[in-house]
């Protein structure tokens, strides 16, 4: 043909394969992954190795969160450094308060619960030997005595389990003085703490690194402060319907399931699923199944009212994408990113959107005539 002697086609170079155009597009979305990726394990790490430091920060953020409001409403009559003060110190007495209420309920029940977990094991015994299980007694016992023989020929581990849990009792009260000494100062005078930080970088950047840090402050504010509305109502619920049912350890079983609230779609399930198993130790299998199907509707109360209402105000992600932060958080740091991994996620993603919202305003250019 006119205009390739040479047999090639018009726009190509000779002995270069073509690319589909999937594949081209493969191939860039995979670099940026492995990127991502690898940008995602490299601050993990880093974190893992400061994880006191971080952890701290953290409660100490979270605290700011929840009592900001109030040391800003006291601040009207009172000097800020006494309203941060008197902020802090009620919401400790508060807590302190709660913990010596649930531990004055364990003490007091100490006696009858020794007597129900009793008669509920000998029960669940019975209730095992019976069709459609009809396990050997003696394997039960043989199964009793080895639990007692494994205490005794591992006494000496139990002992220092005992004590390294001493040294990492000492570790958190650390982390625990940290973080209340982060919130102070977060209370006093974070916003000139923010804006001092931003005047030390670049006059170029300095624009876009506010307008994400205070995207990401009011996500987090609005998902710190979701999540502990949705958690005090899981508590009461389960707290009164344990209640009703006779349940032991209701405030503590209740206390629980308010903590275990914070780790999203598997946290209440395992906190209820605890109940459950004290359910049919302390009032047999009936009362277990109530409590199996009490967390079949705190479930769908918590996922269908509490969180679209609630959590208006926050990033609302999809649940594949909570579920995979909650594996990967855990994966890398345990309970603690299971805890973090969530707002992590939101703050990032609604720092995104900020920024993305600001260069498509700066796109546009001013208004015409």
């Amino acid at each position: 043909m006119p205009g390739s002697g040479d047999g090639q086609l018009p726009g190509r170079t000779g002995g270069e394969p073509p690319v589909a155009p999937v594949l081209r597009a493969a191939a860039a979305y995979s670099w940026r992954l492995l990127v991502v990726g690898t940008l995602v394990y490299a601050v993990f790490s880093v974190l893992g190795r400061f994880h006191e430091i971080t952890v701290a920060v953290f409660l100490g953020l979270v605290v700011t969160a929840m009592l900001r409001p109030v040391a800003d409403l006291l601040a009207r009559r009172l000097p800020r450094p006494l309203a941060v003060a008197v902020a802090l110190i009620g919401s400790i007495v508060v807590v302190l308060g709660i913990l010596a209420l649930v531990g004055e309920t364990v003490a007091g029940e100490r006696a009858s619960l020794q007597r129900e977990f009793g008669d509920g094991i000998e029960r669940i015994e019975r209730w095992l030997e019976q069709p459609p299980f009809r396990l050997n007694p003696e394997a039960l016992t043989d199964v009793q005595s080895r639990i007692g023989r494994f205490l005794s020929s591992h006494r000496s581990t139990v002992i220092s389990t005992a004590l390294s849990g001493a040294g990492r009792l000492v570790e958190v009260l650390t982390t625990l003085a940290l973080a209340l000494f982060s919130s102070v100062f977060f209370l006093h005078s974070g916003d000139r703490q923010w804006h001092w930080f931003c005047a030390q970088l670049p006059v170029s950047v300095r624009d876009r690194v506010s307008v994400a840090g205070c995207a990401a402050w009011r996500t987090f504010t609005g998902y710190t402060r979701g999540i502990v509305l949705v958690a005090a109502t899981n508590a009461v619920l389960v707290g009164v319907a344990l209640y009703v049912l006779g349940v032991p350890l209701a405030v503590p079983l209740a206390l629980l399931e308010f903590f275990a609230a914070f780790i999203p779609l598997i946290g209440s399930p395992i906190a209820l699923a605890v109940a459950a198993v004290v359910a049919l130790a302390a009032k047999g299998p009936v009362i277990a199944a109530v409590v199996i199907a009490l967390i079949v509707v705190i479930g769908q109360i918590e996922g269908h009212l509490l969180h679209p209402i609630v959590m208006s105000w926050a990033v609302r992600l999809h649940p594949l994408v909570v579920a995979l932060s909650v594996i990967a958080g855990a994966v890398a740091a345990g309970v603690i990113g299971a805890v973090v991994a969530v707002p992590l996620v939101s703050v990032l993603w609604s720092a995104r959107q900020a920024l993305r919202a600001t260069h498509a305003k700066h796109a546009e250019g001013p208004a015409g005539p």
